[in-house]
């Protein structure tokens, strides 16, 4: 995530099937060019959800290691990227709008809090058990000019037999 107080993801957080000491879920097997589409994918959804008008941050998914597994065999997507709304006061208006979309479908809410910087910022850590993604979101709607730090993370992919992956 981006400009907060702590230093690492909830999405890191999550629980893996037949592996409690990484917390990450196998999210099957994939090429990492696989694997950045169905983040991408995600994140488009995610924009969808905000349903306000505004501008996206254009940095793309990273690649990463998954912890605990061999790097040269599995990793995990990442896609950090900001919402800036066209107006301040629809930052409230979309971090609504997130947070009624992310209980709906395949998709679960598992906290929902301020945090402890100085503007109390409101965070969203929602799942999707399907996708085996996870996202946070923080709305900084305090700040002079508001915006919302998204972060969808993929679960562990496994990278085919015979490929290698491809950071990013």
């Amino acid at each position: 995530m981006t400009n907060d107080d702590t230093s690492e993801s909830p999405a890191t957080n999550t629980s893996e099937s037949g592996d409690s000491t990484s917390g990450i879920p196998h999210a099957g097997t994939a090429s990492t060019d696989e694997a950045v589409a169905a983040v991408k994918a995600v994140s488009s959804q995610i924009y969808d959800f905000i349903g306000v008008p505004g501008t996206a941050s254009r940095p793309g998914p990273g690649v990463k290691a998954c912890s605990g597994k061999d790097p040269d065999k599995y990793f995990q997507v990442y896609h950090p990227w900001n919402f800036k709304p066209k107006s301040g006061a629809d930052n409230d208006v979309a971090m609504k709008n997130l947070k009624e979309k992310l209980g709906t479908g395949d998709w679960v809410i598992k906290s929902s809090y301020r945090d402890n910087s100085a503007n109390k910022n409101v965070n969203i850590v929602a799942d999707n058990d399907s996708k085996k993604m996870s996202v946070w979101i923080v709305g900084y709607s305090k700040r002079d000019t508001p915006s919302i730090g998204i972060e969808v993370t993929s679960g562990c992919y496994r990278v085919p037999e015979g490929k290698t992956i491809e950071h990013s």
